[in-house]
């Protein structure tokens, strides 16, 4: 049998070095579906429940194996649910490839059963390459633009099948001028900038007395030339969210992360900081980056649009992170004055100490942050962490003491709830030996978490370490917005929009062969993190947590304290609970003083 499209396709993606890719079926792309049955597992399809899944499961993959994630859908409405999952993916620059079926061409453009115009709608999620293939001779060169420019622009791109292309005689391009004949491979490049710019910068650290990093996610690989550049300027690190679980806060000098998931530590070094050293982020909230005109600004990015979008820096080093680093600090002396380090490694102490403090609030029924406080000294040396998007994150990201060797990732740019179950399963294929920890909130399982448990539990059962955890936070709230109502808004709780009903997540995942955990009251904590850390199977932890915790940003504004009582007065429904919740936290915080 001659290889048909797809059957090249298939082949051209093992060639990449793909392993495996994450798919639903559907009559739109049974050619390619009918190829992956014969390649027998090389690649592999991966099938979750739906193809949101699916693309969230292709981001995660290569958050994780740092390698590109291709996601298949057939055409119409499975083209359609992938995007979700793909702008997590264009959000946070990580290389994925989407591989969609369309209408035979014969019926396009007369509004057939399915048919969409997918090149518009790909257009802007893959913004960089969309292309369809419309006969054989273009597949090699169609696919292998499309795995390149996703690499090499860390970016999304999108290939289009039409059904009856993939079952086609793959044809190679005739010897003859217009043809093009593509190869495979590319290897990322390590940048430096131009040495001028490199002097420029390391004068500024130099001078600096009160030096701040900002790292983010492109320090992935330049942690430890990282580290080497604060040592030597006496510099305090702090993390955008992606950074979270990049650089260990066991280290001196770490601040913890930034914004309004962030830590006070890390809100008084921007607010006192003379320079700062921004790295491989695009971390977008201004209010918690220091004041225009306060500090000298130096920005390291591997893409030029990234430099100086953010800040007011003076210095833009277009570079890789970890040459860019390593050529700073050969242009370094150590600072012999360590006041200023000294002085931030004190906030991160007390910090911590708050922190601690405030998870042991009481709580109706538990604490959330008492749930996180006990998990961190228990998180194994090499977990792989997963949080979702919600009032969780805000846990995960101040109450979890990161240690080296330690991955995590969150849905950074686009925020989307949905995507720490799917994360987690992917991370599991990349990683089968490792134990994963997800953390959700009720409305992200609601919404897709719960579905993506039923892929869980075809898969799990391969792995050779079995060990993979979801908390599932359930306080009945989609209580992150619920704030934002109150603190934004000044209006009270919604809770035709905000509450959610009950559901036994525990119950649930023993109907899928799981075990199910429950926590009801502060004492079950700590048994029951040390019972799934154990287990020999998935569990999912059904934490009955209070929504009325206030996620607290590290400094807070009149304007905010104002629109918060306004809530109250509006007649909120936790309303006395809520406020002296609210109350015990807040004593740990002081309003934003003004220079």
């Amino acid at each position: 049998m001659q290889p048909t499209v797809s059957d090249f396709l298939v082949s051209r993606l093992r060639e990449w070095g793909v392993e495996r890719l994450y798919g639903y079926s559907g009559d739109g792309i049974n050619g390619v579906m009918s190829a992956l049955r014969r390649a027998d597992g090389a690649p592999r399809l991966i099938q979750p429940r739906h193809e949101e899944v699916a693309a969230f499961m292709a981001c995660g993959h290569a958050k994780f194996s740092d390698q590109v994630g291709v996601c298949v859908a057939t055409s119409g409405p499975g083209a359609v649910h992938l995007l979700n999952g793909l702008y997590d993916a264009r959000k946070d620059h990580m290389p994925t490839v989407a591989i969609v079926g369309q209408q035979a061409r014969m019926s396009l453009g007369t509004d057939y059963q399915q048919e969409l115009d997918l090149m518009a709608l790909f257009k802007d999620v893959a913004s960089e390459y969309v292309q369809m293939v419309t006969e054989p001779a273009q597949a090699r060169h169609v696919i292998d633009q499309a795995m390149r420019i996703a690499i090499a622009r860390r970016t999304v791109t999108c290939v289009i099948l039409p059904n009856d292309v993939q079952d086609l005689p793959m044809e190679d391009p005739p010897m003859e001028h217009g043809a093009v004949f593509s190869g495979v491979g590319y290897r990322f490049p390590a940048q430096l900038p131009e040495p001028a710019d490199l002097d420029a910068a390391a004068e500024i650290l130099k001078s600096g007395k009160k030096v701040a990093i900002l790292a983010g996610a492109g320090v992935k690989h330049a942690v430890d030339e990282l580290i080497r550049v604060a040592d030597l300027t006496g510099a305090g690190i702090a993390k955008a969210i992606l950074a979270k679980t990049m650089v260990p806060d066991d280290l001196p000098g770490v601040t913890g992360a930034i914004g309004l998931l962030g830590t006070e530590a890390s809100d008084r070094m921007m607010r006192e900081c003379d320079t700062l050293l921004m790295v491989g982020t695009r971390f977008p909230y201004v209010e918690f980056l220091p004041e225009p005109g306060q500090a000298r600004a130096i920005q390291i990015d591997v893409v030029p649009e990234a430099l100086g979008v953010r800040y007011p820096t003076e210095v833009n080093l277009h570079g890789d992170a970890g040459a860019t680093l390593a050529a700073l600090a050969e242009r370094l002396k150590r600072k012999r004055n360590s006041k200023w380090r000294k002085q931030v490694q004190g906030w991160i102490d007390d910090g911590w100490k708050k922190t601690e403090a405030r998870a042991a609030t009481e709580a109706a029924p538990i604490n959330p942050q008492l749930v996180f406080q006990s998990l961190s000294p228990r998180l194994p040396d090499d977990v792989m962490l997963t949080c979702d998007v919600g009032s969780a994150t805000n846990w995960y990201a101040r109450n979890l003491k990161i240690r080296r060797g330690m991955l995590g990732s969150v849905s950074g740019g686009l925020a989307s709830m949905g995507n720490g179950v799917p994360y987690l399963i992917a991370a599991k294929f990349c990683h089968p030996s490792r134990p994963a920890i997800a953390m959700v909130g009720d409305g992200a399982m609601q919404m897709l978490g719960n579905n993506a448990l039923i892929t869980l539990a075809k898969y799990w059962q391969e792995w050779e370490d079995p060990r993979c955890i979801v908390l599932v936070l359930n306080n009945h709230d989609l209580s992150q917005v619920t704030w934002e109502q109150r603190v934004m808004e000044g209006d009270p709780k919604f809770d035709t929009s905000q509450d959610l009903p009950e559901f036994r997540y525990d119950q649930y995942a023993e109907l899928l062969g799981f075990k199910g955990l429950v926590m009801r009251e502060p004492d079950d904590i700590d048994r029951v993190w040390d019972e799934a850390l154990a287990a020999n199977r998935p569990v999912v932890v059904n934490a009955y947590t209070d929504s009325d915790i206030a996620p607290l940003p590290p400094h807070i504004e009149l304007e905010q304290a104002k629109n918060y009582l306004a809530s109250m007065l509006k007649g909120d429904s936790s309303g006395l609970h809520s406020a002296k919740l609210s109350a015990k936290q807040m004593g740990r915080s002081l309003f934003r003083r003004k220079k």
